[in-house]
């Protein structure tokens, strides 16, 4: 039990720290195993992984990333724009590996048993493969990196993906040197953690003065 807490307490959004190793392919194989025995709705199992080697790929995705960080660096000011800017949103190529996630929701036929009144409920089911995926990587050695400076038209193309799959994720997945004790958003004083009394509630939602 202690073991699962230390594995999700550890676990970081890995940007700086890919050595750039390849993945052991028995490593990985687990840690996709894990993913594929998330919870869904209906049993559905909703999701595709695409893994990217390609360093042609990987070089236009980061092109890509490159350009939307352009575009949000550009809406900030003064000591927003400042922090951002120290700010790594992205190890794409020194990771060496991408794991592309997509949703389906034709998966699991018309009538999906438990989606008809949420319609994300497959959405959400596939971030629980994510989070398996990433407790899993986390307890093989491995980084991970959620790469969300993108448009899902672009990256939808460049993996293939038919039109009906969403592209909910691009992880970078690889051997990292070390697992950073505070996350880089806090390190760098983008936000901080709030406590967990901040976000509890008994019984109904409590406004908070």
């Amino acid at each position: 039990m202690n073991d699962l807490y230390d594995v999700i307490n550890r676990r970081r959004d890995t940007r700086s720290e890919f050595t750039g190793q390849p993945v052991d392919q028995d490593a990985l194989e687990r840690v996709l195993a894990a993913a594929h025995c998330a919870p869904s709705v209906g049993m559905s199992q909703p999701w595709d992984f695409v893994l990217v080697r390609s360093p042609q790929t990987l070089a236009a995705f980061r092109a890509h990333v490159a350009r939307e960080r352009e575009v949000f660096a550009g809406s900030l000011e003064g000591e927003r724009a400042e922090t951002f800017a120290r700010i790594k949103v992205e190890g794409i190529v020194e990771s060496g590996l991408g794991v592309v996630v997509g949703y389906d929701p034709s998966r699991g036929g018309s009538h999906v048993l438990g989606r008809h009144a949420i319609a994300d409920a497959g959405l959400y089911s596939v971030v629980c493969a994510i989070q398996n995926l990433w407790l899993a990587a986390t307890a093989e050695g491995l980084g991970v990196g959620w790469v969300s400076f993108y448009r899902e038209e672009f990256l939808r193309e460049l993996v293939g993906f038919p039109a009906r799959v969403r592209p909910v994720a691009w992880l970078c997945v690889g051997a990292v040197g070390h697992l950073p004790e505070v996350p880089d958003l806090e390190r760098f004083g983008w936000r901080h953690r709030s406590p967990l009394a901040e976000v509890l509630h008994e019984e109904r939602y409590q406004p908070r003065v």
